[in-house]
Order: C-alpha cells, then sequence, then structure tokens
C-alpha cells in the first residue's frame, strides 16, 4: 500500500477532509482525543468555507494556535466599501500559521512597519502606507488540550484610534491569556482609517447597514459570526463570548453594545464586554470642555465630501459634483489604497478630516449611545471598564489644544527621534536620557501644582478619557448592575519614564495579556528590578478577567478584596514583588 502522500491528489484530499471532519467533529462535542502520542495533535479544523491547519505551539506556550484565518472576502474592488462578504471557499487544507497582513493604513510609531510584525522598519515606514486591504482575518489560541468542556471565548478588538493597528502586535499575542486561565481567545483584523469609516452619498445602495458607513463594525460583527459558528470546533463556547476592545476598540466595543441593530438581533453575539480605555459620548452629556468620540452625521458628510473632491482634484480631475454617482464610486473603488490615503494625509488632515470613528447612522451606531444605554436599548450584559491613571501621558501633545492645558505641545522628540530612543536603550543601564529631554520647560518641574506636566495630563484626562468612561459607565448603571470598573496605577518604571509615561494609555495591556517581549515602550519600561512585581500584578489581573471572561462576574473564590460594581473601583498596582490591589471608593457627588 502507498503511503499517504503517495496518494493520488483527488484521493489525498478525500482522506484529509475526512481527518478533518473526525477532528472537528470530536472537538465539537467535546469528546477526550485518544493518548498523547498515538495520534497527531489535533490542529485541523473545518470551517464553513473550508480546512485549516494550525501551529502546535504546545512546547513553547502550551497553545495551538490558527492564525490568518479568513471571516471575510477580501474588501477590494467593487467590494470596497461594502459590507464583509462570505470567504471565497476553498477545499484544500489551508495553512493557518502565519497572522494575516495589518489592514492597510498609515505606519505610525506602533506599528506594523514593513513585515507585518514589531522591528526596526517602523522607524522607516512613519507616514507611509503599509499593510493591505485584503486584511480580513482572525487569530484563535487555545490551551494545547481538547477541554472535557467547553471553554469561554475572548473575541479582542485591538486599538489605534481607528486609523492604525494590527493583530500581530507581539502585546496581543493571546497564548499566555488563553494558557493560563483556560479560554479560547480571538483578535481580529479590521478596516481602518477611510476604508472603515466613510459617509458618502455615490457609496449608498439601500442596505442600511451597508448605508451606515461603518465598514470596521461591520468586519467586526462579521468576525463576531464567525466565532458563533465556529467556536465549538475550537473547543470554545459560543454561548459565552466576550468581547473585549482598547482604546479605539473600546470605542468600536461601545458602539456595538449600543447598536440599534445589535440589539434587534433575536440572538446575541456577545455576552459579556470588556472596555478598556474607551467610551461612546457625543458632546451633549459630557461636562463643559469635554472631548466627544462620537461626532455628528454632518460632520461625517462633510468629511467623505472632502475624500471625494480632494482625490479628483489629486488625479487632475474637476472637484464638482460628478456626472454620476455609480461612476464617481467606481472610479474610487478603482483608486489604489495608497492614492486615497495620500488624500488623506497631505490634504485632509491640514484641514482636521485625517479622523476615523463610528458613524452615528441610526442603524449600526445609534444617534445617541449615551441615550440609548440610558434607555435601555441596548444588548444588557455585564461590563468591566478599565482605566489607566495617567492615560493622556501617552498624548501631550494635545496640551497644544487649548490655553487651559497650556497651549503648547508637552512632547519635544518627534515619532522617529522616540522611535530611536526607545528602540536602542538598555533599561539595567544608568538613565541615557532626562526629562528635560522629553518635556518642555513651560511644563516643568513636573509635579508642578496647576501648570506641571503631571496636572496638565490630569487635566486633559478629566476632560477625555475620565469624562468619557464615567458618561458611559453611569448610563450603564442606571439600567443594570453588572458594572465594574479598574483603575491601573502601576509606574514602576526606571527614571524619567516613571515621570514621562506612569501609568499611560495601554500601558495595562501588557499585563492582561502576560506579554512583556518586544513593542515599542518594552525596553524602557521592563527591567529586571520590577519583574517579580509586574509578573504578580499580571497574574492578578488576568485572574480577574478569566473570572469575568468565565462568568460574568469578576470576583471569585480566592480572589481578594471583594471587587464592587461601578461607581467604586479597584486599583490595580504593584509594591515590590507583589501585586497590590485596593478598593477606590466612590466620590461624594457625581462621578465626574
Amino acid at each position: 500500500m502507498r503511503p499517504l502522500h503517495a496518494l493520488p491528489t483527488r484521493r489525498h484530499a478525500r482522506a484529509i477532509r475526512f481527518v478533518l471532519l473526525a477532528a472537528a467533529t470530536l472537538l465539537g462535542a467535546g469528546c477526550a482525543l485518544p493518548p498523547a502520542g498515538s495520534v497527531a495533535p489535533p490542529l485541523l479544523r473545518e470551517t464553513a468555507w473550508g480546512p485549516i491547519v494550525g501551529h502546535d505551539d504546545s512546547a513553547a506556550s502550551g497553545t495551538w494556535r490558527w492564525a490568518g484565518v479568513p471571516y471575510a472576502r477580501a474588501p477590494v474592488g467593487a467590494l470596497r466599501w461594502r459590507a464583509p462578504q462570505d470567504p471565497q471557499p476553498w477545499s484544500r487544507p489551508r495553512a493557518a500559521t502565519a497572522f494575516g497582513p495589518a489592514c492597510v493604513q498609515t505606519g505610525r510609531l506602533y506599528g506594523p512597519g514593513l513585515n507585518n510584525r514589531h522591528d526596526e522598519t517602523i522607524g522607516s515606514t512613519l507616514g507611509r502606507t503599509v499593510g493591505a486591504e485584503d486584511c480580513l482575518t482572525l487569530n484563535v489560541w487555545t490551551p494545547a488540550s481538547v477541554p472535557t468542556r467547553p471553554r469561554p471565548v475572548l473575541v479582542f478588538v485591538h486599538g489605534g484610534s481607528n486609523i492604525t493597528g494590527y493583530t500581530a502586535d507581539p502585546v496581543y499575542d493571546g497564548a499566555a491569556l488563553a494558557r493560563s486561565q483556560d479560554l479560547v481567545v480571538v483578535s481580529v483584523n479590521y478596516r481602518l482609517g477611510p476604508f472603515g469609516f466613510l459617509h458618502l452619498p455615490a457609496l449608498k445602495t439601500g442596505d442600511p447597514a451597508e448605508d451606515s458607513g461603518n465598514f470596521a463594525l461591520l468586519d467586526i460583527v462579521k468576525a463576531l459570526e464567525f466565532v458563533a459558528a465556529h467556536a465549538a470546533r475550537f473547543g470554545g463556547d459560543p454561548s459565552r463570548v466576550t468581547l473585549m476592545g482598547q482604546s479605539a476598540g473600546a470605542v468600536n466595543v461601545y458602539a456595538l453594545l449600543s447598536s440599534p441593530m445589535l440589539a434587534a438581533r433575536p440572538v446575541p453575539l456577545f455576552h459579556r464586554v470588556i472596555a478598556l480605555s474607551g467610551g461612546i459620548s457625543t458632546a451633549a452629556t459630557l461636562p463643559p470642555g469635554g472631548i466627544p468620540g462620537v461626532l455628528p452625521v454632518a460632520v461625517w458628510a462633510a468629511r467623505g465630501e472632502a475624500l471625494r473632491a480632494e482625490a479628483r482634484r489629486a488625479a487632475g480631475r474637476p472637484a464638482g459634483d460628478p456626472p454620476a454617482g455609480a461612476d464617481d464610486a467606481a472610479w474610487l473603488r478603482a483608486q489604489p489604497a495608497d492614492a486615497v490615503l495620500e488624500v488623506v494625509r497631505t490634504r485632509l488632515a491640514a484641514r482636521g478630516m485625517a479622523a476615523a470613528n463610528p458613524i452615528p447612522d441610526g442603524h449600526v451606531v445609534a444617534t445617541d449611545p449615551i441615550r440609548a444605554l440610558r434607555e435601555g436599548r441596548h444588548r444588557a450584559v455585564p461590563v468591566l471598564a478599565g482605566h489607566t491613571r495617567d492615560e493622556t501621558k501617552l498624548f501631550p501633545q494635545l496640551f497644544a489644544l487649548r490655553p487651559a492645558l497650556g497651549g503648547v505641545s508637552g512632547r519635544l522628540l518627534d515619532d522617529a527621534a522616540l522611535f530611536r530612543l526607545v528602540s536602542g536603550y538598555d533599561p539595567e543601564a544608568p538613565p541615557q536620557t532626562s526629562i528635560e529631554a522629553w518635556v518642555p520647560p513651560a511644563y516643568l518641574p513636573a509635579a508642578q501644582p496647576g501648570t506641571g506636566f503631571d496636572a496638565r495630563a490630569a487635566e486633559l484626562d478629566r476632560l477625555w478619557f475620565a469624562a468619557i468612561r464615567d458618561d458611559v459607565l453611569d448610563a450603564l448603571r442606571a439600567r443594570q448592575r453588572e458594572v465594574w470598573a479598574y483603575e491601573f496605577e502601576w509606574d514602576a518604571q526606571p527614571a524619567p519614564f516613571d515621570t514621562v509615561f506612569g501609568a499611560a494609555h495601554t500601558f495595562d495591556l501588557p499585563f492582561v495579556f502576560g506579554n512583556f517581549g518586544p513593542s515599542l515602550y518594552a525596553r524602557i519600561l521592563f527591567t529586571r528590578a520590577n519583574a517579580p512585581g509586574r509578573l504578580a500584578l499580571s497574574t492578578a489581573m488576568q485572574q480577574r478577567l478569566g473570572a469575568f471572561v468565565r462568568s460574568g462576574e469578576p470576583n471569585a473564590p480566592g480572589l481578594a478584596p471583594h471587587w464592587p460594581a461601578w461607581p467604586q473601583r479597584l486599583v490595580f498596582d504593584a509594591d515590590g514583588d507583589r501585586a497590590a490591589l485596593q478598593l477606590r471608593p466612590a466620590p461624594a457627588g457625581p462621578t465626574r
């Protein structure tokens, strides 16, 4: 008898497909596999569109991983600015061992550079187009064993101001979290910038979801539909799905939590929400001077028209009304992605029109999401929110927004200089920089009341991250009890970074995922001296998030202190080599 690899192609494909279906059936039923070593690791899965083969990383991380799994067809050509469509089916086993490309974007400090990973090319691609439009993929991590009962599922939506980001960022690797908390962890690529959010009449089709312009949110919904249909095949429980997002990812998660489209759906796609450092406020419900994340539809319509007109000008075409909307849409869809982003970079950014965020169309995104939450017109599920004490120390350039914030940028280094410094820094050596190299004299000394760097950052946070957090959590708490919040305060970095950044925006993510390896700020934050405390803190944070994902409640036997509901908060910090968790009581008056 000839060996399997020598079988004719058609018989070979049938044999492999039989094994795939058998493995998927076993896993979907929660059955145990034969003893280790008697069969190959169960890395074959049958999706609705074809079989995939994952990567066995059990020796290194104790997990199995399926990466770069298509959940939608490439949104290119006629499918650009359309709702995501099912992938094209395939028949032969498809390798799911490498991350799919980042969605097309303009390079920033946070990657991905040229190689879809954190490397030195990030520094050379700042302001250049990176990634690809063919990017609608997701990744799955599971412990390297078949569970005796289905595991809870955590779906992560990355941040990046909705204009940048990628699931291959090493901070987002789901292996440590999946292993430590016995979860199925999923991360999702979704369209960004003008490809993810665009309001333009020429693109309208009559379908309310597609006409919303919220293509990025439709991508996330499509990924959640993939999870609902396939979770059991990866050992997951489709009735216990937690949707987690950070920064812009949290904005998107809250948009879906309050979405009229999803609220009307008879079967929910998620059953808990974790939102880290984000909100979903219009200006109407924020304190005076508050910075909203949801702008009126008219603002997005003006930006869409500006993109259309400036793209025509850049191509040497008349910028006036096109002769036919359909013709203009076809022309825009035919433009290279780099040409579209170049228009944003060189023509729209100077007009303040380069941002991307959910568009309150009234169908995919509520016209006023906070009002929808207060009135109970949302998917009522348990919510856990996170906030870092020094969110805005990552954005001190924004001190220039208003005289009350200082009126000038709070950062001296541009992105290229910052990348060079942090990439080559030795955190174990004596300080190789000083706070004076980072912070303008107007904000020094940093601790000066009222005018120092710390005070300006705190005031910006009050108007921005704290304001949108309080707004959404107060709205949720008015309708449900299941709302919890934490404050992340770890700042045990070497000087001067303990002041320059402290507990800045995104700095809780390595602790949540348990990843302290290569990333933008790893070389200036993580040292041998602070390892015991931060590892203990990471364990404590993962335990609390794991409890929430499992049960919808961040308290569990053996976990102390008891974590009360909002407006009280649990503070995550470390003291020497121990995690230091303490309660922050609710303020006497309104939370903001």
